[in-house]
């Protein structure tokens, strides 16, 4: 048995003129004007959001807006597992971007402190949620990550007999 084929809702217009030897009308863009713009400034975008939404970006971003104006030192105490490199790259990063402020004190030795920008508080306000979500949720992910181990090691284990 057939079936017929229907045609989507507005095709039939087209069809109809391009049969009369008329042009058919053109096709409704796919892309809309707006969504064109946010691509090509999507390059942009990524390139911004690969900076802040690093792991150790995030982490000192929050640590500064929940601490305040804090030393380097402060801030590698504050921020488990960070290498004084790993800091001393993301801080530099962070100020280039103007989501902080590094002052400098004529002290011997020197004092450093760094504070966040105007700038980078609006960035706080989408950090906080996204690390208070993880802090959260670690039980979960722990014992989804030891499920999926599980699941790997026993299919790798019966794959080699």
């Amino acid at each position: 048995m057939a079936v017929p084929i229907r045609a989507a809702p507005g095709a039939g217009a087209a069809l109809s003129d391009v049969r009369r030897g008329r042009p058919a009308a053109a096709a409704p863009s796919a892309t809309p004007p707006a969504a064109a713009e946010a691509a090509s400034s999507s390059c942009r975008s990524r390139e911004i959001l690969a900076l802040v939404a690093d792991k150790w970006s995030l982490l000192v971003i929050y640590t500064l807006g929940t601490q305040g104006t804090l030393r380097f030192s402060e801030v590698r105490r504050r921020v488990p597992a960070i290498s004084q490199r790993m800091l001393t790259v993301t801080l530099r990063n962070l100020e280039r971007d103007g989501l902080l402020t590094r002052a400098i004190f004529p002290e011997v030795p020197p004092r450093v402190e760094y504070t966040l920008t105007p700038l980078g508080a609006t960035l706080l306000e989408i950090v906080t949620p996204l690390i208070v979500w993880a802090d959260a949720h670690v039980p979960e992910i722990q014992a989804a990550r030891a499920r999926y181990d599980e699941q790997v090691q026993g299919a790798a284990g019966a794959g080699a007999l």
